[in-house]
């Protein structure tokens, strides 16, 4: 029951992505279908993956935003475990086996998590000391029932915060999600990059996604009274 897929969603990620997919393919266990879902790139993400050995499926959208991208990513997948990673991040080589020995000794847990290390673009061998837990797409694993029955991941103004609303409403939902303390994966730190640096315009998703969370606790209030 060990088989599981990968969505990468990308935007632009030539520059990146072909290390990213060498972080996957270096996994002690081999995914069954790799899902790359390019959001709208302008950039040629075809001849950016080509020769990896790794069963790669590109599939192509309008632009709509990352969350966009992974549930369409979601859809193409079949396996029993579902794992995400964004196009400039990477994982090491035991990340996947890890979770997944997680998951069998925990058959309550919807999806685990790991920490992760920042490093910034081009210098991979210097990692910020510390290590945060990553609630973040580049560390999910997640049974393939649980995200389906969480529904698709929404992008808020802005384009960021969707995962923040996701694990929300996972939780809401009553999924159990587990933050392993091993460090298997890196972030990595891009100007440019959807997530880099603090942008008025795209915070704004944070502050939809606090609304839409407090909107569903004011209307489960009401319909327990």
């Amino acid at each position: 029951m060990n088989r599981y897929g990968v969505v990468i969603p990308a935007f632009n990620a030539s520059a990146t992505i072909r290390e990213t997919l060498l972080s996957v393919a270096a996994q002690t266990l081999r995914p069954e279908r790799v899902v790359i879902v390019d959001d709208g790139s302008s950039d040629d993400l075809a001849a950016a993956i080509g020769g990896i050995d790794l069963p790669l499926e590109l599939l192509r959208q309008d632009n709509a935003g990352p969350g966009s991208a992974t549930t369409r990513g979601f859809a193409a997948l079949v396996t029993p475990f579902i794992a995400t990673l964004d196009a400039d991040d990477l994982w090491l080589p035991g990340k996947i086996e890890a979770q997944l020995a997680h998951l069998e000794r925990q058959p309550g847990t919807s999806g685990v998590f790991t920490h992760m290390r920042s490093f910034r673009d081009r210098e991979a061998d210097a990692l910020a000391p510390t290590a945060t837990p990553g609630w973040s797409r580049s560390t999910m694993l997640i049974r393939r029932e649980a995200a389906e029955s969480i529904g698709p991941m929404v992008d808020p103004p802005g384009g960021r915060g969707e995962m923040i609303d996701w694990i929300a409403r996972a939780r809401e939902a009553g999924f159990v999600l587990d933050m392993m303390a091993e460090v298997l994966a890196l972030r990595r730190i891009r100007p440019g990059s959807l997530s880099y640096g603090r942008d008025a315009a795209r915070d704004r998703g944070y502050l939809e996604v606090a609304r839409l969370a407090m909107l569903r606790r004011a209307q489960s209030k009401a319909g327990s009274s």
